[in-house]
């Protein structure tokens, strides 16, 4: 390609990046309009998609809240493509554990400037047994809710997590294989920014920790697991994923088109705001230690995703029958497309275009036909599906920040290769362990909620397809796939993702992670 043809390209990009740059300060209609006319005069139509996908991604004039305090893993979308790693720490010594949290502090990113270039990232997260370990004052740590007091190895039973995803099988260092007191997680849109934001974590990390016999050190660190995916961000499964999160009242951050209605009050995800019962709730006290900070729930699953393949494989006739399969029991092709706006096949044009393929709902489809009540994304988010209270859905959304690690499977592979590969499930919320365990309990292990009965969740369910015991052959591992002129019924439902262990972490504000490093 000549300089003369990456002429329109260079000045593509540097309109965006005026557009990401003082978008903030130019928010009229008349300002925007005059901005995307003169672009596509230069580089033709087809910006019009891409000024869509930019067009009100922040504006300052709707900010409400207090940005530069709340941690940036709570408000700023994950970036396309991504690159990350997530670090667990167990800490020895209390006041070397401070005197690493004021360290690290001025490189733990917050969420203002939100629509300028994404850098890479650092947040900062604690369980109880970290803040414990800190030397939280226990008058603080008596202000903690229960469930997260517990962890989430002791909330088994609420979270459904049985058999082989029971906490006595999980992988060290999570439930009692081990104490994780903090995570840190670095996530950046390129390699060498990701590397740069790690190497500055491990650098104040050094002086603290023990190479040669971990446990003697200061600090320890459980885990180091690297993450990322490329510009489709696909999940291992080849789908693609990170679509849909909920528009925050008073973030000044608005998502593409979706059917959501209102943004969803501050206080559904964020600590010290109105809810929507229009109330601020109880949090953590003082008050310096509890505003502004929110709650998350990690998971980490091995996928199965040869399993996954082999299942629709053996259980159609056709490349294109097992394709559609799998598709229902995503809720979305591929590409991303959802099945409620293209229920035959994928629409790979539809899956990129992020004003359009979120922005769906399901009572032009009452019966399922489109996409089955039982499909992942319709179980994590009715939306406006008939019997579902819309108050009662919006109050039940999380702030999904999960991250992929391993090779993505193509889909003709049906045998395990054996390497690791999974996802890390990252829910926010204000409430994260009650709406996590709500959501475990009620719309993924449990059919009633849509007249399913037995039925689970066919992705992140617990299933025994074929394996044996009293669940053998039960409707609890079927899937239900409405059709004319009669239903099919997918049996022997497996576990295509296993829990390989999980915790509840607090995520602190900048304000709230100075004071702990400063406790005497």
């Amino acid at each position: 390609m000549s300089n003369d043809d990456n002429k329109p390209l260079t000045r593509l990009t540097d309109k965006l990046q005026d557009l990401k740059d003082e978008f903030g300060n130019r928010i009229e209609n008349s300002d925007f309009e005059t901005w995307l006319k003169g672009v596509k005069e230069e580089v033709g139509d087809g910006i019009e998609m891409m000024a869509r996908r930019a067009r009100g991604v922040f504006n300052p004039n709707l900010v409400t809240m207090q940005l530069k305090d709340i941690q940036s893993i709570v408000l700023r979308e994950r970036p396309a493509p991504y690159f990350g790693t997530v670090v667990a720490l167990k800490i020895n010594n209390a006041d070397v554990g401070k005197q690493m949290l004021a360290q690290v502090l001025p490189h733990v990113t917050g969420s203002e400037d939100w629509h300028k270039d994404m850098q890479a990232t650092l947040s900062i997260v604690m369980t109880y047994e970290g803040l414990q370990a800190l030397g939280v004052p226990q008058s603080s740590l008596d202000s903690f809710p229960e469930s997260f007091k517990a962890g989430m190895a002791a909330r088994a039973e609420q979270l459904r997590d049985f058999d082989v995803n029971a906490p006595e099988n999980w992988m060290a260092p999570f439930g009692d294989k081990g104490d994780i007191h903090v995570g840190a997680a670095i996530i950046a849109d390129t390699k060498d920014k990701w590397q740069a934001k790690l190497d500055e974590l491990r650098d104040n990390l050094t002086d603290h920790i023990d190479v040669d016999n971990p446990a003697n050190g200061d600090v320890e660190i459980l885990i180091e697991q690297d993450f990322g995916s490329n510009d489709n961000v696909k999940n291992v499964f080849g789908y693609r994923d990170g679509i849909s999160n909920p528009e925050i009242q008073g973030s000044g951050i608005q998502t593409p088109s979706n059917h959501d209605g209102d943004p969803i009050a501050a206080g559904e995800f964020v600590l010290g705001y109105e809810g929507e019962a229009g109330i601020v709730a109880p949090m953590p006290q003082p008050e310096v230690l509890g505003k502004n900070g929110s709650f998350m729930v990690l998971r980490a699953y091995h996928s199965h995703v040869a399993t996954f393949n082999k299942y629709r494989k053996d259980n159609t006739d056709s490349e294109e029958e097992a394709e559609l399969l799998g598709a229902k029991m995503w809720g979305r092709w591929r590409s991303g497309a959802p099945l409620v706006l293209s229920p035959d096949h994928d629409d790979k044009a539809l899956g990129d275009d992020p004003s359009r393929n979120n922005d769906f709902g399901y009572k032009d489809d009452p019966y399922g036909k489109k996409c089955p009540f039982g499909a992942h994304i319709r179980r994590m988010n009715p939306r406006d599906s008939e019997d579902f209270i819309l108050s009662d859905v919006r109050i039940h959304r999380i702030v999904r920040r999960s991250v992929g690690f391993g090779e993505v499977v193509p889909p003709d592979v049906i045998e395990d290769d054996g390497k690791d590969r999974g996802l890390f499930f990252i829910g926010i919320n204000a409430h994260a362990m009650e709406t996590v365990e709500f959501l475990q309990s009620q719309w993924i292990n449990d059919g009633n909620f849509m007249s399913l009965g037995e039925e689970k969740d066919p992705m992140v369910g617990l299933h025994f397809g074929d394996k044996g015991g009293s669940d053998k052959d039960s409707d609890a591992d079927t899937f239900t796939v409405p059709a004319d002129p009669i239903r099919k019924r997918y049996h022997g439902i497996e576990t295509f993702n296993t829990l390989h262990g999980g915790e509840y972490f607090f995520i602190p504000s900048l304000s709230a992670l100075k004071w702990i490093s400063e406790l005497s």
